[in-house]
C-alpha cells in the first residue's frame, strides 16, 4: 500500500460514525414569498438569475468547442 491509500482507508470509516446533526439544532426551511418582498429582494433574485443564465451560457459554449 502506498501512502495515500491508508489515509484514505482511515478517512473511509470515519464517515460512517460520524454524528448527524440533531433535530433540536436543525432549522427550518426558509420559504420564498412574492408577497412579502421588497425592492431588494427583488433585484437580488433578479441579480441571481442573470448569473445563472451567464454560467449556463459559459457551460453552453464551452461543451460546443
Amino acid at each position: 500500500m502506498g501512502r495515500g491509500q491508508t489515509h484514505r482507508k482511515n478517512r473511509d470509516k470515519n464517515t460512517n460514525s460520524l454524528p448527524q446533526t440533531p433535530a433540536n439544532l436543525k432549522r427550518p426551511a426558509v420559504e420564498y414569498n412574492e408577497e412579502f418582498a421588497d425592492a431588494a429582494d427583488l433585484e437580488a433574485q433578479a441579480r441571481a438569475n442573470a448569473a445563472n443564465q451567464r454560467v449556463k451560457m459559459k457551460q453552453h459554449k464551452d461543451l460546443n468547442k
